[in-house]
C-alpha cells in the first residue's frame, strides 16, 4: 500500500490478513500475570496461546531486572498469601539453587535492601532461571507459545457489548488476525483493553502524572561484608548511603534524582540490582517518551556506576555487569472495571464475596516530580487485604480480563498491587475464569465466582482462611 503521507494528517489503512487457528483463550503479554494467566487457563483445560513481545517470558521477571520480588506474605510477614503458580516458579528455581524461598528472607537483610516495612518476606532469584522454568511450566501445562509477537489492534464486534473477538498480531510474518474466545490482556498498559474501548485511568487524581520510570542495572565486584558494615553502622540513614547521597545531591554531584541507593544483594557473591536511576516526566504508553526514559536511564546508570566507584563503601572495585533490556515502568493506565480497589478496601481490609487473592504488600509510591517516595507506613494499609474479581473485568467491553498492574484501582490502591507476586495472583485468577467462561459458552462477566474460587483452590491459591465455597 502505497500512499502520500502529511505531518498531522491521517491515512486511511486497509489490509486483508490471514487468520490464524482459534484459540480458546488468548494472553497477551508473558509477563508474571501472563505467565501465572496462561498457566491457570491450560491447566483448566482451555487451549491457551501466549503471545510475547520479547524471545523470551517474564517482563519485569527478566526483560526489567526487577528483583526481588516484593512481598508474597501478609504485612508482618507471618502468613504466606500468594501461592499457585507463583509458589511453584519459585520453589522449582531453588530446587536449582537460582532462587531463596520468600519465608527464608526476614525484613532489613540485604536481599530486601536492608529495608523493614513491607519488605520481609521477599524473594531473591536469578532472571535467567525464570525464562527456562515459566517455559518449562507453560509447556508441561499445554500453552502455546508465541514470542517476538505485538499485539498491534484488537478485533470487536459491532454489537453493543463490544465483545472482543481477537487482536491483530505483528511480526515477522506481517500482521495476521488471532481470534480468542476470551482475551486476557497482560501487557501490564491495558494495551487491549484501551484498543477495544474501556474505559480507563491514567496517572493520579490530581494532575494525571504516573509514577517515575528506572532502568535497573546490576554491578558485580562489590564487597559483601564491607557494605553490610557500612548499613549497619549508619542507622540514622533513610536508604543505604543516604547521608553520602544527601551531600552529593547538594553539591550537584548525584546523578539522579534519589534520597539513598536502592540497592539488593543477589544471590552471586559481589552482584547487587541497582535500583536508584530516575527518570521523571514520562508517560509508558507514548513510543517517544519510552525512547527518551531508555536513553536517559542508561546515561544515569553510567554515572551511577562511576560515583559507586568513587564515593560508596564497598563499591570501589565494582563494575557494571549489565542495564535491563527494557527501562522499568511504574504505572500508566489502570482500566475501570466492575470495582475500583481503593486505598480504603486495604486500609479496612474490605472483604469481597468473589475474593480471588489476597496481598500484604503496602502503598508504595514513587514521587512523580522529585525524589521522594517507596513504602509508606502512613498510608496504613491493612496486614492482609483482599483483591475482588470485578476489579479484573472491564465496563463495557465482554470476551475480555485484564490482570496485573493495569486492573480496576486508584492510583494509591495500583501502587499497593502493581508488584510483582499480585500480578501473578491475578494473573492465576483471570486465566482460570477466562477458561471456565469458555467451557460454560459464557461471558467472563458472567462466571460463577464459586467455581471459579474452587477451580483456583484446586491450583493452590489461597483466598485466605474463613473462605468456603458452596459445594
Amino acid at each position: 500500500m502505497t500512499a502520500a503521507t502529511t505531518p498531522g494528517t491521517s491515512v486511511e489503512f486497509a489490509r486483508t490478513l490471514p487468520v490464524l487457528d482459534p484459540v480458546d483463550v488468548l494472553v497477551v503479554g508473558g509477563g508474571p500475570a501472563g505467565i501465572a494467566a496462561a498457566i491457570g487457563a491450560a491447566r483448566t483445560g482451555a487451549r491457551t496461546l501466549l503471545v510475547e513481545r520479547y524471545g523470551y517470558l517474564g517482563g519485569n521477571l527478566t526483560a526489567g531486572l526487577v528483583g526481588p520480588c516484593m512481598t508474597s506474605f501478609s504485612l508482618d510477614g507471618s502468613e504466606q498469601l500468594i501461592r499457585g503458580v507463583f509458589d511453584e516458579l519459585i520453589r522449582r528455581m531453588a530446587a536449582e539453587g537460582q532462587a531463596r524461598h520468600p519465608s527464608e528472607i526476614p525484613a532489613g537483610s540485604a536481599y530486601c535492601g536492608f529495608i523493614e516495612y513491607g519488605h520481609d518476606k521477599v524473594t531473591p532469584f536469578e532472571p535467567e532461571a525464570v525464562k527456562v522454568v515459566a517455559e518449562r511450566m507453560c509447556l508441561e501445562a499445554g500453552v502455546e507459545l508465541l514470542f517476538h509477537t505485538f499485539v498491534a489492534d484488537v478485533l470487536t464486534e459491532d454489537d453493543p457489548a463490544g465483545a472482543v473477538t481477537g487482536v491483530v498480531c505483528a511480526g515477522k510474518g506481517g500482521l495476521r488476525v488471532q481470534p480468542a474466545g476470551v482475551v486476557v490482556d497482560c501487557s501490564a498498559d491495558a494495551d487491549v483493553a484501551a484498543a477495544a474501548g474501556v474505559p480507563f485511568e491514567q496517572g493520579r487524581e490530581s494532575d494525571g502524572l504516573t509514577q517515575p520510570m528506572t532502568t535497573f542495572f546490576r554491578v558485580r565486584g562489590v564487597d559483601d561484608a564491607r557494605v553490610e558494615e557500612y548499613v549497619r553502622s549508619h542507622p540514622d540513614d533513610y536508604r543505604p548511603y543516604a547521608s553520602i547521597v544527601a551531600r552529593a545531591t547538594a553539591e550537584g554531584r548525584f546523578p539522579s534524582p534519589r534520597r539513598g541507593i536502592g540497592l539488593y544483594k543477589t544471590l552471586r557473591p559481589g552482584v547487587w540490582r541497582i535500583n536508584t536511576s530516575r527518570i521523571l516526566g514520562k508517560d509508558g504508553t507514548d513510543p517517544r517518551d519510552l525512547t527518551a526514559a531508555e536513553l536517559a536511564g542508561r546515561e544515569q546508570v553510567h554515572r551511577l556506576v562511576r560515583f559507586f566507584q568513587a564515593e560508596l563503601p564497598g563499591f570501589e572495585r565494582c563494575e557494571l555487569l549489565d542495564t535491563a533490556a527494557t527501562v522499568g515502568v511504574r504505572e500508566t493506565r489502570r482500566i475501570v472495571g466492575e470495582h475500583v480497589l481503593s486505598l480504603a478496601d486495604l486500609q479496612q481490609a474490605r472483604h469481597f464475596d468473589d475474593v480471588i487473592a489476597l496481598c500484604g504488600y503496602p502503598v508504595d509510591i514513587h514521587d512523580p516530580t522529585g525524589a521522594g517516595g517507596g513504602v509508606d507506613e502512613a498510608y496504613g494499609t491493612a496486614n492482609a487485604y483482599e483483591i475482588p474479581y470485578r476489579s479484573l473485568v472491564p465496563l463495557r467491553v465482554e470476551r475480555l480480563l485484564v490482570a496485573g498492574r493495569c486492573l480496576s484501582a486508584t492510583h494509591e490502591a495500583m501502587a499497593a498491587t502493581r508488584v510483582m507476586p499480585p500480578a501473578f495472583a491475578t494473573g492465576h485468577a483471570a486465566g482460570v475464569a477466562a477458561a471456565l467462561a469458555v467451557q460454560d459458552g459464557i461471558t467472563p462477566r458472567k462466571v460463577d465466582i464459586d467455581r471459579l474460587q474452587r477451580s483456583l483452590l484446586a491450583q493452590d491459591a489461597y483466598l485466605g482462611p474463613e473462605l468456603t465455597p458452596h459445594a
